[in-house]
């Protein structure tokens, strides 16, 4: 399992997001409080990404834990963004230790992640692997469950979906042929953010201005609200639209 969080509204620094919260990812990456069985640490890499300007996102990804960098907390005082997705990992047995294997995962303006596992992986996924380009196969990043998430979620992107029924679309196949995965997935292109809540857990805090995804509260503001299990969130800085996801 992972833990994740995506950020849109006005800019704010990664440290405001990453450091300052008392129970935010680099508490997370060490003392997550809602694992759900998924294992005890997040210590097998992290990776955050923003949209400086408002242009294409700047990726930031390490395969060692996020307390051990040296180099992110200075990082992360220093840049604001309004746009921010990012992710700390725990690796599934047998998957590889590294830094591709980070989220987010990124194609043009898309960042991407996934907190979860696909069930008896990889045999389950063939028959949707079948149906990508084969180029794509090809080029994965790293040979894991997300990876291969993420270009299912990408092909359907390029098809011309939009964000919200590129991951439940997703979702609802992979569910479909691994049934019992779970399946938490993050997109964003810096002005909507689409999240799956499939298995694990996910919490929403909206101001006027702002929202904030995050696998667990960040803090114990009283405006977080979860997100119950088997529903799609498809979010702006202003807007907020929940609704139900097929799964298996």
């Amino acid at each position: 399992m992972c833990r994740h969080l995506a950020y849109l509204g006005p800019p704010v620094s990664l440290r405001s997001l990453l450091f300052d919260p008392p129970y935010g990812l680099l508490r997370q990456s060490w003392a997550p409080r809602d694992m759900r069985g998924g294992g005890t640490i997040n210590a097998d890499g992290f990776g955050v990404g923003w949209y400086p300007d408002g242009g294409e996102p700047v990726r930031y990804r390490r395969a060692q834990p996020m307390w051990s960098d040296t180099t992110l907390p200075e990082l992360a005082a220093v840049t604001v963004a309004g746009a921010v997705l990012a992710a700390v990992r725990s690796a599934t047995v047998g998957m590889p230790l590294h830094e591709t294997a980070a989220a987010p995962f990124v194609e043009g303006r898309w960042l991407f992640s996934h907190n979860g596992v696909v069930r008896g992986w990889p045999d389950t996924l063939v028959p949707l692997a079948g149906g990508l380009p084969v180029r794509d196969l090809l080029t994965l990043e790293v040979p894991t469950d997300s990876a291969l998430l993420w270009a299912l979620v990408r092909h359907r992107l390029r098809a011309g979906a939009t964000p919200g029924d590129a991951v439940a679309d997703t979702v609802a196949a992979v569910s479909a042929a691994a049934p019992g995965s779970r399946l938490n997935l993050l997109l964003t292109d810096g002005a909507t953010v689409a999240a799956s809540v499939a298995g694990h857990a996910l919490s929403v805090r909206r101001t006027p201005g702002s929202v904030l995804l995050a696998s667990e509260p960040s803090d114990d503001d009283p405006g977080w609200r979860p997100v119950p299990d088997g529903r799609l969130v498809v979010a702006t800085a202003t807007g907020l639209d929940v609704r139900e996801l097929t799964v298996a």
